[in-house]
């Protein structure tokens, strides 16, 4: 059985290993067929339709996370709780403002919410799973960190050598965190149970996004489209799971 120093200390060394991992690979500049969605109907005067519609899910969970407040075990987990439950609302207008007129620069306004609220997620788990104390430390310079990502990302498309290295490690490394921190450090069991859900929402919405053209070809509704509304009901487990964490230790 590891120590929980040494189970840490494994914690850590993955994110040094990933952060010089992600220094070693060419900059990522974003690639221009990405904003090649497959379903570019027109209904009602909007354009790229249920791709923009699809985003409804976010508002609504986001803003039915602020109405559970109330039940969070301590307040003390509130300020990385609203941050979450915020971004996952205004997703909805940024990914909406995106799919409407897609580009690399409305693109931006996508990212950046989403950035805020993984950045949020990772430190409430990291705060009921290692340390509470850690976690208030951390919450604000993750968050300026993931918002950084983006603008850095976004500033780099601009001087024409884009660069989506630190923005990828943002948005992955945290899920990929995730299942680690579940099974090697202790909390409540139903949280963990919430968790497990996120995690695979989030990755059955990486799946359809990827076979966007087929499943829209099989479904008449675009893989992109569905990823948007399993991704919200990932959100949506996570405010769950935040609602049933252990209070903060001392520690």
């Amino acid at each position: 059985m590891l120590t929980a120093a040494r189970r840490e200390g494994i914690l850590a060394l993955i994110c040094i290993v990933a952060l010089v991992a992600t220094l070693f690979v060419p900059p990522i500049p974003q690639d221009p067929a990405y904003h090649a969605f497959v379903d570019t109907r027109t209904i009602a005067g909007v354009p790229n339709f249920w791709n923009v519609i699809s985003n409804i899910g976010y508002l609504v969970f986001g803003l039915y996370g602020l109405l559970l407040v109330k039940r969070l075990p301590s307040r003390d987990l509130l300020p990385a709780y609203f941050t979450f439950c915020v971004a996952v609302a205004l997703v909805a207008f940024g990914s909406g403002w995106y799919h409407y007129t897609p580009s690399t620069e409305s693109l931006v306004w996508d990212r950046l919410p989403m950035s805020i609220g993984f950045m949020a997620l990772f430190a409430l788990v990291l705060g009921e799973r290692v340390s509470w104390k850690l976690a208030r430390r951390l919450l604000w310079p993750l968050v300026f960190i993931g918002m950084g990502t983006v603008f850095y990302w976004a500033w780099t498309e601009g001087q024409g050598a884009g660069d989506l290295r630190p923005y990828g490690l943002v948005q992955f490394l945290p899920i990929a965190l995730m299942p680690l921190l579940l099974l090697m450090f202790p909390g409540s069991k139903r949280s963990a149970m919430w968790l497990w859900y996120t995690f695979a929402g989030y990755v059955l919405a990486k799946i359809a996004e990827h076979f966007d053209a087929q499943i829209y070809d099989a479904l008449g509704l675009s893989g992109h489209s569905i990823k948007h509304f399993v991704s919200s009901i990932a959100a949506l487990f996570a405010i769950f799971a935040m609602l049933e964490m252990k209070a903060p230790r001392t520690r």
